[in-house]
């Protein structure tokens, strides 16, 4: 991988953690995937929030930060209909959004419990 690739996508993970936080987004963590053989992408990028309106917020803060300052739009959307579990999909970056029970839930981060973490402040 490029250092042009890996510095582009640090750049998505800062942005997409800022506009989490600014939001007051739950348990934001980041996922290290690059030593992962195989992987889909970078970075997993995860948060919770208490409720659907939270999650919105969130999601719409995240695109909208990262169109704003990265320039770019994500390449998939899922789940925002029902707001519970919401992916955004910017290749070397992939972000989740969940309600705290369905997060609870799925314990997405158990799935890549080899993958170097990261937590990052939160009004938790």
């Amino acid at each position: 991988m490029g250092k042009n690739i890996r510095d582009e996508a640090d750049i998505v993970l800062e942005n997409v953690v800022k506009a989490m936080q600014d939001k007051k987004a739950k348990n934001i963590v980041s996922l290290d995937l690059n030593s992962i053989p195989n992987a889909v992408t970078h970075y997993f990028v995860i948060c919770n929030a208490p409720s659907k309106t939270q999650v919105d917020a969130i999601y719409e803060n995240v695109v909208e930060l990262v169109k704003k300052n990265c320039g770019i739009n994500p390449v998939n959307r899922e789940g925002v209909s029902n707001s519970e579990w919401i992916l955004l999909d910017y290749f070397d970056v992939v972000v989740h959004i969940f309600q705290n029970d369905t997060r609870a839930f799925y314990k997405l981060e158990d799935l890549w419990a080899d993958a170097p973490r990261k937590e990052y402040k939160s009004d938790d």
